[in-house]
């Protein structure tokens, strides 16, 4: 069974850094993608950044600079290194898997976590001015 359990949330003033963890089990970090989302109540889900089976990385125009994902493989976990907190980075975090293979990417307009891939309960991050 894929799991995915997210920790490293908190309240952080702006300019602030916070780092995220994913523990991942029941799939190989060899051939599967990992992302993070983040929502905000009220709003669409937003990918944040995903890391490839291979290490490659991508990142949404927002965290492009700030934020860095990672992943020890040997500890089964993904990071998300968030650095130059501003107020709209509050959100839940969410990361998530489909394995094997890609992500399952969230449709535009459309809140998560979402019902196809896995994803864990999510980490509340809150940016104070």
């Amino acid at each position: 069974e894929v799991q995915l359990v997210e920790s490293g949330g908190s309240s952080v003033q702006a300019g602030g850094s916070l780092r995220l963890s994913c523990l991942a089990s029941g799939f190989s970090f060899g051939n599967s993608d990992i992302g993070w989302y983040r929502q905000v109540p009220g709003k669409e889900c937003e990918l944040v950044a995903t890391i490839s089976y291979d290490g490659s990385t991508d990142y949404e125009d927002p965290v492009k600079g700030r934020f860095t994902i990672s992943q020890d493989n040997a500890k089964n976990t993904v990071y998300l290194q968030m650095n130059g907190l501003k107020p709209e980075d509050t959100a839940v975090y969410y990361c998530t898997a489909d394995p094997p293979g890609p992500i399952w990417y969230v449709r535009p307009g459309n809140t998560c976590p979402a019902r196809r891939g896995s994803w864990g309960r999510g980490t509340q991050v809150t940016v104070t001015v």
